[in-house]
């Protein structure tokens, strides 16, 4: 390792030997961090390409010329996250970017690349093998992680629903995908519980029964009956609802009462009868291929390899470790990072906090513990024609703006690839998660998600052109795009989506779903295709459903009056939650910018009268609801739960007759010139401009049988 002084003259004489401040940097992972960091003699590390930039950059000259910090392909070991701060910006005229070498890929790693399988050796030890299933004895391979000098591997955590995010513990990765931790069932299946003890049994806000979560659960069969004594078997279920899981860690298991009880923290809801779990990181569940199970106390990673032609992906076994971002920039302003491979960190991939104009442009970012990329505060911070992949938590969380003067934080997510997110914690951790004001969600490609495509919470967010399928495969009462519970949630518009072959259980799934009374969306211009109920509004107001094609959904219009209902859940929503939320925002300023929320005044009068009319709770409708100018294939419309016709002006919708599609069969959904449709006032809906586009970032576009005729 050079000192400090020696690296400081070396560069210093190779800048005399160029005669001038050179424009660009470069980094390789056989370069050497004594070298001056040029084409010919690069950096080893980007540390010390941050550090040459800000050396750079006092001189004045040069602080007005753009730079590019370039890195060649290959592997970057991280333990620790880069950390860009405000002296490491650029300027509007003179930005900094970090990229990929012209052809090559630079990849960022939070793991440890483990040995070929080759290298691994069969188990003998016969206190191991008798553990295992017979048929597993036999293609299971160990390492000693610790003899490799890895000895940290985290822990897991309860996570999940209202659960904050943690980094999670080390996973193993092959041929670029996540492998299985032991569990039982095994993948795709679930138990379910038997009941719960009924001295632990209280009635809920539904009518049903619910055991509290200190007295445990009931379960079926004997199979734990296998399983040596553990302090860190797990179990994860959606304990009470179809939206809500979590993993809870077992603190006892009664082999003969069949009774499981979970340590503390508990979640919010306790255990109904029927619903689905499945224990976790028991050793003798390794039973499959894909499967893997970490003996963190020995140091001993036990794993049955798959099918070696089942996956496409690298001939390489990974096992994340960093418990960091990749990425950390904290008040940057105007830095892309373009081209790299951000891989298995077990925490989120790149955090922006604070700073303008910031861009993750062309990167596949997968395989992480948490999410991909998180964006608090700041303005005009954006996502572009990136993949992102195989996710613990979310894909891009875009937060900024204020909600109490509505100036737009103006972030946003483009021309992305989601697929596979949560694979942790499953509910509420989108690919694309918005909040604040005026953020975008534009062009993405999002399927193979368990729960929801995109959520937001705010006000002035534009979601267009985003082509979402195959959400919802493992939850329900779930949305494709989703928000809720607050009538301040205004002036968002949902545009020109392709939402279509959605899953969901139980109450199966929405393509938009306006829950909880939120109110004020626009919907304009989208194609719901094979959804159940495609567009709801769960007891909102204001919203206007205009000038979408609807095709084989089940309605394609639903709409319910909860803020009515007299139950003290839905009294208290309208009654003392949603008031709360109201009167947080400025009103003179929001009724100004969204006139419709004065309406709200006679019923909880100014400022914020009481909501009663002398006999008790009179709740709010659902008024000033529009759907207009509609195509419909199939089933209309549905009230149901206190809704009333006269609350929604319907007019001009097509519906029950053949709008003349081009050609349905295949997906062509455009219209042909004679299409009744046109004469009722219907618009072209911009059909190619539908989901991922080649740009810049993005030269191929993925094959997928989901894209829409164009």
């Amino acid at each position: 390792m050079k000192c400090p002084w020696f690296r400081a003259l070396v560069w210093s004489a190779a800048l005399l030997v160029q005669g001038r401040v050179q424009a660009d940097f470069f980094v390789s992972p056989s370069g050497d961090d004594a070298n001056p960091g040029t084409r010919a003699q690069p950096f080893a590390t980007p540390e010390a390409a941050r550090d040459a930039v800000r050396r750079q950059r006092v001189r004045t000259d040069q602080a007005r010329q753009p730079l590019t910090i370039w890195l060649r392909g290959g592997d970057y070991p991280r333990n620790q996250a880069l950390e860009l701060t405000a002296a490491d910006s650029g300027t509007p005229a003179a930005p900094i970017v970090w990229r990929a070498a012209p052809g090559e890929s630079p990849r960022w790693l939070g793991g440890r690349r483990l040995p070929e399988l080759t290298a691994w050796t069969p188990i003998t030890e016969a206190a191991v093998l008798q553990r295992l299933d017979p048929e597993a004895r036999g293609p299971v391979r160990q390492l000693d992680l610790r003899a490799l000098g890895l000895t940290n591997f985290g822990r897991l955590q309860s996570r999940g629903f209202s659960r904050p995010a943690v980094p999670a513990h080390s996973e193993l990765f092959h041929q670029g995908r996540p492998m299985t931790l032991a569990r039982w069932p095994n993948t795709g299946d679930f138990t379910h519980l038997a009941g719960f003890p009924e001295a632990a049994g209280k009635g809920d806000d539904h009518g049903g029964q619910i055991g509290e979560l200190p007295g445990g659960f009931l379960y079926s069969g004997d199979r734990p009956r296998r399983w040596a004594p553990s302090t860190n078997i797990w179990v994860h279920g959606y304990w009470a609802w179809d939206w809500a899981n979590s993993y809870e860690q077992v603190a006892s298991l009664d082999l003969t009462t069949r009774l499981l009880k979970t340590a503390p923290p508990h979640g919010l809801y306790g255990f109904r009868k029927g619903q689905r779990f499945y224990f976790l990181n028991v050793m003798e569940e390794l039973d499959q291929p894909g499967e893997w199970f970490l003996d963190s106390g020995r140091g001993m990673l036990y794993f049955w390899p798959p099918n070696p032609t089942a996956s496409t992906g690298p001939a390489e076994t990974i096992l994340s470790t960093l418990d960091q971002p990749l990425l950390r920039l904290t008040d940057v302003s105007h830095v892309t990072v373009r081209g790299l491979i951000l891989e298995a960190t077990r925490a989120t991939a790149v955090e922006i906090r604070g700073g303008t104009s910031n861009r993750i442009a062309g990167c596949v970012l997968r395989n992480l513990g948490n999410g991909g990329v998180t964006i608090e505060g700041g303005t005009g911070h954006g996502v572009s024609g990136c993949d992102v992949f195989d996710t613990g938590d979310g894909g891009v969380s875009l937060t900024g703006g204020n909600r109490q003067d509505l100036t737009p934080g103006g972030h946003f997510a483009e021309n992305c690839h989601f697929q596979r997110q949560a694979r942790w914690s499953k509910c509420y951790v989108p690919a694309v998660l918005i909040a604040g004001v005026g953020q975008r969600a534009s062009h993405n490609l999002i399927h193979d998600h368990p729960h929801s495509a995109i959520l937001f919470t705010g006000n002035d967010h534009l979601l267009e052109f985003n082509d979402i399928h195959h959400i919802a495969l493992e939850t329900g009462d779930v949305g494709a795009i989703y928000t809720g519970r607050d009538y301040s949630y205004r002036g968002n518009r949902i545009r020109y989506n392709y939402i279509h072959e959605t899953g969901g259980v139980g109450m199966g799934s929405m393509g938009v779903y306006m829950d909880d009374c939120v109110s004020g969306t626009e919907i304009f211009g989208n194609i719901f295709y094979q959804v159940h109920w495609a567009m709801f509004i769960g007891g909102g107001r204001d919203h206007r459903v205009e000038n979408n094609i609807f095709v084989e959904c089940d309605p394609a219009v639903r709409m319910d009056g909860r803020g009515l209902d007299r139950t003290p859940v839905w009294r208290d929503m309208v009654n003392d939650y949603m008031r709360k939320q109201l009167a947080a925002v400025p009103p003179a300023l929001y009724r100004e910018r969204y006139p419709a929320l004065k309406s709200l005044d006679k019923y909880y009068g100014p400022p914020a009268g009481p909501m009663v009319d002398g006999t008790g709770f009179t709740g709010i409708p659902p008024e000033g609801n529009a759907i207009l100018r509609n195509i419909c294939v199939g089933k209309w419309t549905e009230l149901g739960w206190n809704a009333r016709t006269e609350w929604v002006e319907s007019r001009d919708n097509l519906v029950g007759t053949n709008p003349g599609f081009v050609d349905a069969e295949h997906r062509n959904f455009r219209l042909q010139p004679d299409s009744a449709a046109w004469k009722l006032g219907f618009q072209k809906i911009p059909v190619e401009q539908i989901g991922l586009q080649p740009d810049e970032w993005r030269a191929e576009l993925p094959t997928t049988k989901a894209t829409p005729a164009k």
